[in-house]
């Protein structure tokens, strides 16, 4: 059977580029045809390019190019599942360009792999890590921002006239049914945006 050589990178997000990972697999020698790319959260596994290569394309004795563990995953649990999957149940290698020794070509005796099995240890933790130690900053730095007033997300849009039905409503003018039926609303809608209003002016 012919080896078959696949590569697959991943990015964030849309706005970031993957164009490193594909001239690195150009240079390798990978057909653009046989690059497969995700635009997703490393978190998962649960990738739309990824789970086409995975479980429709690749085959036992073919080779799977990532540029490095980070780029293949995020999660230290799902890099070590996924990569086992692929080299026992599907019997495909892996190749980590930028960790030659992550190479299931090479180390195939007993040695080698211990070693990979330890230094794939190390870098999907340091992979979950550096996410991690993001996303905790990321929360820290909005509960600060958020004890010093600064609101985030977009203004809540209120219906037409609500400051004078519910100054109406505040002065016993009019009920609760008929602020709602002048503003075409409902009535939980109503009382979450006096919630709302109540602790605006308290803040």
């Amino acid at each position: 059977m012919a080896q078959k050589k696949f590569a697959y990178g991943r990015v964030s997000s849309t706005d970031q580029n993957e164009d490193r990972q594909v001239l690195e697999f150009l240079e390798y020698g990978i057909n653009e045809r046989d690059i497969f790319i995700d635009k997703q959260s490393g978190r998962t596994f649960n990738r739309t390019n990824y789970m086409i290569l995975r479980d429709n394309i690749l085959r036992e004795g073919d080779v799977l190019v990532v540029k490095s563990i980070d780029r293949f995953g995020r999660n230290y649990s799902a890099i070590r599942t996924e990569w086992e999957y692929i080299t026992k149940t599907i019997g495909a290698d892996i190749i980590v360009l930028d960790t030659p020794i992550l190479d299931t070509t090479q180390f195939k005796d007993l040695l080698g792999s211990v070693i990979t099995d330890i230094v794939l240890a190390v870098l999907s933790f340091g992979a979950q890590l550096e996410v991690d130690t993001k996303s905790q900053a990321q929360r820290e730095g909005i509960a600060a921002a958020h004890m010093r007033g600064v609101k985030f997300g977009r203004p809540k849009k209120l219906p037409k006239d609500w400051d004078l039905w519910y100054a109406k409503w505040l002065a016993n003018e009019i009920t609760a049914n008929q602020c709602c039926r002048e503003m075409g609303i409902s009535r939980s809608t109503f009382y979450r945006l006096v919630n709302q209003a109540k602790e605006d002016t308290h803040e």
